[in-house]
Formats: C-alpha cells, structure tokens, sequence
C-alpha cells in the first residue's frame, strides 16, 4: 500500500490510524495503536520516533515479544507460505527466495544456532543485503552476548519499521 499521506494519517481516527499502520511492526499493531494518540506527526521522523519510542518504554517482556514476533530468514514460515506481505517482499528482495541448496542449508544452520543462542530469531533489515552478506552478518552476531544481540535486533525493527513506514506514507 502506498500514496497516504502524513496529513491524513492526522486526521483519521484512531482505530484507521493503527488499521493502516498496524503491520510496520511485525504482528505488533500495539505500537500504531498507542502512537495514534501522539498525532498529529509533522514528518515521517517524528511518526517514525514516535512508535520506536512506544518500543523503547514497552520493557524487555514487550520487545522480546516484539522480536520473537519475526519470522527467520527463509525460515519454515516462508517455505509454508506463512509470511506477511511485507516479510514476504523483503525476503525476497534480498534473494532468499532463490538460496542454492548450500545457501538454504548454511542459512538454516545458523537461523537454528542462532535461536539456540539467543531465544529469538536473527532480525536484519535486509535492504541492501545479498544473500552473502546475510550469511556473514549472522556469523558474525552469533559472536555477540545476548544484551548487545537484543540490541542490535531492536535496532534492526526499527530500520525495517522505517523502510516501511516509507513505503506507505507519501511525504510532501
């Protein structure tokens, strides 16, 4: 979905408002729902900072629960067809979607030792990224301890939170 603007996200009420908005975060429209009531928004950023923010005064329970909400990168839920639209694009913009054989098996590999480490999916805003360059980035963040990971998993909600929160919102 595309072409609506910030002015009219302003306006509506709030349950079209967490409607339209509800799936920046995945299987998390809590985060539109309570942003709603900050409107109105000068700018993509301020929406932007607004819902991170909710994320942020949520507690540990709330963003592990908003993590674990995430599917793996070409994980059973893509092979099931289970993903949601924008996972499903991202996914696929990155080429998973078409892994080889070893790609597929090193990614779940480490798709497993990673949830094994940390009790929740690997998350990267895969913009940008090739196939390649997400094997070696799980790699490496397999490496980290489990506060700097759950970190750096927010960090990546937030990024893949604002590429789509650009794909929706039409600024003038």
């Amino acid at each position: 979905m595309t072409g609506t603007t910030l002015n009219h996200l302003n306006r509506i009420d709030a349950s079209a408002f967490t409607a339209l908005l509800g799936g920046i975060f995945e299987h998390s429209p809590w985060i539109a729902a309570a942003a709603a009531a900050g409107r109105p928004y000068a700018g993509l950023e301020d929406l932007h900072a607004a819902m991170r923010g909710q994320v942020e005064q949520a507690g540990q329970a709330a963003q592990l629960k908003l993590i674990r909400a995430h599917p793996e990168l070409a994980g059973k839920a893509a092979l099931r067809g289970e993903l949601t639209a924008e996972s499903t694009r991202e996914q696929q913009g990155a080429g998973l979607d078409a892994c080889s054989p070893e790609e597929f098996e090193r990614l779940q590999a480490l798709n497993s030792a990673y949830n094994k480490k940390f009790g929740f999916p690997f998350i990267v805003a895969v913009r940008g990224h090739t196939r390649a360059s997400i094997l070696a980035l799980m790699e490496q963040r397999l490496l980290n301890d489990s506060e700097t990971e759950m970190q750096q998993a927010l960090q990546q909600i937030y990024r893949i939170a604002r590429f789509r929160l650009q794909g929706i919102i039409e600024e003038k």
